[in-house]
C-alpha cells in the first residue's frame, strides 16, 4: 500500500484581528474541495480561528439579532452534535440498534475527531504523524466491556501493540528521562539525565528508583544542597509526617490539602522542592501541586512519602503504555468514520488507517447513511413534537434541520446557551465544569543528533513555559515507520498547561482559557525556539536551522473538570455535577467525557453508550 498522496500545506491564520475564518475560508477552500485535508495544516490548530466566534457570540447573546435561520428542509433520525470520539460512538451504538437509521454529526471544528487531533508533516516525500490531542489507550486493564467492545468492533486489536511499539528504543539509543532546570527559576540552565528510571516505554513518574542514582541525578542539578537531602528523603520513605493517625484519617487530611502546603508546612522541606515538583502534575491536571491534594502528588513525584506514612505501595503501571497510535487516538475516530461512511477512506484494518487519506468532501454527500458537517456550529436545540429542532451556523449564515432525536456530545458549558428551557439545577450543573486549557505541540525538527548527543528522550520542564518536551513514541505500523537513524526527522511533543498558581482550580483554568485566546501563534513560536535551542543547544541543536515546522494544538476546553475535595468538598457520587448534567431532556440525551467526569477516552465511549441507551430504551 503507497502512503497518502501529499496534501495541501497551508499555515493556519494568526490574524489577531480575524479570527473568524479558518484557514481552508481564507484560501477559498470549501469542504467540497478535494485540496481539503485538515491534518495537513500546521500553525494554529486545536481550537483553530474560525472554530470559535459563533459559540462564544452565542455565551454574549449576540447570536439572534443578526438573523433568521435557513430551513435546509433535511430530517434525520438522530441528529448528533460533536464529531469527538463520543459523538462518533454514539452513531456507532445507534446504527448497532437501528442500522436503516439516518444519522447527522455537526461540528465545530474543521475535522473530526474533537480532541483527538491528527498532525502531519511531510519532509522531503515522508510521512511523520503527530498527535495534538488525546495521547493512547490508557489504562487498558481500566476500560469496560463497553468500550473494549467499540475497540474490537472498529478492528482494534490491543495485542498488536507488542509488535508496534519498540518497547526498547529508548534504552538501545541512550535516551534516559531528563530534567530541564531553567534560569528564570533556578539560576542556570541545566538540562541533567535521570538514571535512576530505565527509559521503557514511557513517563515514568510514581515509580521504585535507583537511590543511589538518584542521588547522583540530584548532585547535578541546581537544586540547593538542602533541597537535594529534601528529595531523597521524600522517596526514601523513612518518615511518617502524620504520626498517631489512621490510614483513613490520613488518607481524608491529605485529600483536603494541596500538596505544596503540605510539603511545605507539615513536611518542612527547602522552598526549592516545591520548585522542583511545581510542574509534575501539569500533564495529568493541568494545575501545579498548589491546586492538586497531596494524596496524588504524593504519588505521582514521592512514592516514598506515601510508604513513610504506611500506605501499601503501587507495583508500578502494570500494564506497559505501549497502546499509542501514531496519531494517539485520532485513529480511533479515523477508524469510526471509515466504518460509518463506506469509502471515505482507503482500507480495511488498523494497521492501513494510519497512512490512509481521507476523502473530505465524502464525509457530507445527500446519499450518505451517516453524514458529517465540518465547520457548523449548533447554537439551539430545541424539543419539538416530533422530536427537536437544531439550528447551526455555517460561515456566518443559520440553517435549521429536524430530528426525531438527539445526542449533545459537546461540552456541558455549551449546552445551557443551546436549550435554555433545561431546568436551573442542570444548567448549573453544566456551568459548573469548568474545562481544563492545555497546549499540545507537535514540533518537526530534522534529524534527533541532538538528543542522542545529550542522551535525552523525555524531558520535565519544573519552571520552563512547556512543562515536559518528549520524542514521540516509538511506533511503526505497516507502511508507517519511526525514525531508527539520527539523520532522520522526526516530531517532538511539548506540552504546556496555562494556568494561575495560588488561585482555585476553577480559576486557574478560567485564566488559562484568557491567556490561551490571547496568545498568539508567534508567541507559542518564539516560546519554542527558545526553550528548545537552550535544553538541546548544548549537543549541537539550532533552533532557527534544526526546527522544520511548528503546530500548535491549543485546547483552551481541554481536560474535563472532575470533583476535587480539595476544591469541591465531599459529594456522594449520585449527586455530583456530571450526573445532575448528563439528564436526558425530552428527545435530546448527553454524552461527552464531561458526563462522566474524566477526559480518557473509554469514558466519552462509555457516555456515548448510556446516552443512545437513554435514546433507544
Amino acid at each position: 500500500m503507497a502512503l497518502a498522496d501529499e496534501p495541501l500545506k497551508a499555515q493556519a491564520l494568526d490574524n489577531p484581528d480575524d479570527t473568524t475564518k479558518t484557514a481552508f475560508q481564507a484560501l477559498g477552500i470549501s469542504e467540497k474541495d478535494p485540496r481539503y485535508y485538515p491534518p495537513a495544516l500546521s500553525g494554529m490548530r486545536g481550537s483553530h480561528p474560525g472554530s470559535y466566534p459563533a459559540g462564544h457570540a452565542l455565551r454574549d447573546g449576540e447570536i439572534w439579532v443578526k438573523q433568521s435561520a435557513t430551513d435546509t428542509g433535511e430530517a434525520y433520525d438522530l441528529v448528533i452534535v460533536g464529531a469527538g470520539i463520543s459523538g462518533l460512538s454514539s452513531a456507532h451504538f445507534y446504527l448497532k440498534e437501528r442500522p436503516n437509521a439516518r444519522i447527522l454529526i455537526i461540528e465545530n471544528h474543521d475535522d473530526f475527531g474533537g480532541h483527538a487531533k491528527r498532525n502531519e508533516f511531510r519532509p522531503n516525500g515522508r510521512l511523520l504523524i503527530g498527535y495534538g490531542g488525546t495521547q493512547a489507550i490508557e489504562g487498558l486493564g481500566g476500560y469496560s466491556a463497553i468500550a473494549k467492545g467499540l475497540l474490537d468492533d472498529i478492528g482494534i486489536r490491543t495485542e498488536r501493540f507488542h509488535e508496534f511499539f519498540d518497547q526498547g528504543f529508548r534504552a538501545r539509543h541512550g535516551l534516559a528521562n531528563a530534567v530541564y532546570f531553567d534560569r528564570e527559576t533556578f539560576g542556570r540552565d541545566a538540562l541533567v539525565p535521570d538514571h535512576s528510571i530505565p527509559p521503557d516505554n514511557g513517563v515514568s513518574f510514581g515509580q521504585q528508583i535507583d537511590i543511589a542514582k538518584y542521588a547522583d541525578f540530584l548532585g547535578r542539578t541546581p537544586l540547593a544542597d538542602q533541597a537535594r537531602k529534601d528529595v531523597i528523603a521524600l522517596q526514601t520513605g523513612t518518615k511518617d509526617y502524620l504520626p498517631g493517625k489512621s490510614l483513613e484519617e490520613k488518607t481524608t487530611y491529605l485529600r483536603h490539602v494541596s500538596y505544596a502546603d503540605f510539603l511545605g508546612k507539615t513536611v518542612q522541606v527547602h522552598p526549592d522542592v516545591i520548585k522542583f515538583f511545581q510542574q509534575r502534575t501539569h500533564g495529568g491536571y493541568g494545575m501545579g501541586i498548589d491546586a492538586v491534594d497531596a494524596m496524588v502528588g504524593a504519588q505521582m513525584s514521592a512514592p516514598g512519602l506515601m510508604k513513610g506514612m504506611g500506605f501499601p505501595q503501587r507495583r508500578g503501571r502494570g500494564e506497559p503504555y505501549i497502546y499509542h497510535f501514531p496519531d494517539g487516538n485520532a485513529s480511533i475516530a479515523r477508524l469510526l468514520v471509515r466504518q460509518l461512511i463506506p469509502g471515505s477512506a482507503p482500507g480495511n484494518d488498523m494497521v492501513d488507517i494510519v497512512t490512509a487519506k481521507f476523502d473530505y468532501p465524502a464525509l457530507d454527500k445527500p446519499d450518505n447513511r451517516v453524514r458529517i458537517r465540518l465547520n457548523s456550529t449548533v447554537v439551539r436545540a430545541r424539543n419539538t413534537d416530533g422530536g427537536a429542532e437544531l439550528t447551526y451556523m455555517h460561515e456566518g449564515k443559520a440553517f435549521r434541520v429536524r430530528a426525531k432525536q438527539t445526542i449533545l456530545a459537546c461540552w456541558h458549558m455549551i449546552i445551557p446557551y443551546l436549550c435554555p428551557e433545561l431546568p436551573e439545577k442542570q444548567k448549573a450543573a453544566m456551568h459548573s465544569n469548568v474545562k481544563v486549557p492545555l497546549v499540545y505541540g507537535s514540533v518537526h525538527i530534522r534529524n534527533w543528533k541532538a538528543l542522542k548527543s545529550l542522551g535525552v528522550g523525555y524531558t520535565y520542564c519544573p519552571g520552563a513555559y512547556f512543562s515536559e518536551v518528549t520524542m514521540d513514541f516509538p511506533v511503526s505500523m505497516g507502511d508507517y515507520h519511526f525514525t531508527d537513524s539520527t539523520d532522520q526527522s522526526c516530531v517532538l511533543h511539548l506540552v504546556r498547561t496555562p494556568c494561575a498558581p495560588g488561585k482555585s482550580a476553577r480559576d486557574q483554568h478560567r485564566a488559562g482559557r484568557y491567556e490561551l485566546y490571547a496568545t498568539h501563534f508567534s508567541t507559542f513560536e518564539e516560546k519554542v525556539r527558545d526553550q528548545l535551542g537552550r535544553m538541546y543547544g548544548a549537543g549541537g541543536f539550532d533552533a532557527k536551522r534544526d526546527i522544520e515546522a511548528i503546530t500548535i494544538n491549543r485546547w483552551p476546553h481541554g481536560y474535563t473538570y472532575f470533583h476535587m475535595p480539595l476544591w469541591d468538598g465531599d459529594v456522594p457520587e449520585d449527586q455530583r455535577f456530571n450526573v445532575v448534567a448528563r439528564q436526558k431532556f425530552g428527545s435530546i440525551a448527553i454524552a461527552n467525557t464531561d458526563s462522566g467526569e474524566d477526559a480518557e477516552t473509554n469514558y466519552a465511549i462509555e457516555q456515548a453508550f448510556r446516552a443512545t441507551k437513554e435514546l433507544l430504551a
